[in-house]
Formats: structure tokens, sequence, C-alpha cells
């Protein structure tokens, strides 16, 4: 398994989620110059040589205080797009 992506510490010490933003601090659907991306993902196989990803998976554990939306193209392979907020109005 290999993992790509954004992680922040939600302690809700306050009582409240964190309003500490991931990435830009723009949600994935916002896209290219707003949102955070990951682009051309792969991994160095046994032979050492570069691997792209096959069927990846894209999860976002609190997608009201942050998302990620998955994309493929030929320019920039598998790619997503990712982050948000934290604390909003749908995450409270």
């Amino acid at each position: 398994m290999v993992q790509f992506g954004g992680e922040i510490v939600n302690t809700m010490s306050t009582g409240a989620y964190t309003s500490t933003q991931m990435g830009s601090g723009h949600f994935a659907e916002e896209g290219y110059g707003k949102a955070s991306y990951f682009r051309n993902m792969q991994v160095v196989g046994s032979k050492n040589f570069l691997t792209p990803l096959s069927n990846p998976t894209y999860i976002a554990d609190q997608p009201n205080c942050y998302n990620v939306q998955g994309r493929f193209n030929d320019k920039w392979g598998h790619h997503f797009y990712y982050g948000g907020l934290g604390r909003n109005e749908k995450c409270p």
C-alpha cells in the first residue's frame, strides 16, 4: 500500500473541530489554481523502475471538513485535488 495526501491533528480541545486548514485551505472541487494537488503519481517498483498507479482509491475521513477528488488524464496521469478549511458551517 502507498499513501499520498495531507494530515492534520484534531484533539477537539475546544470542543469543536480544529480550524487548521489542509493544503491551500481550498476544497478539491475548486480545482487547479486553488486546491492543492498531487500529479503523475508513481511508485518505485522492486526493479527500481517508476510504475504508474493502477486503480487508486481516494478517501477523505471527514469530507465536510476536508475532501479529495481523484482524476486521470494523459498529461497528469493519476492525480488528485484535496484540501479544506477544517471547521466551517458543515464541519462544526
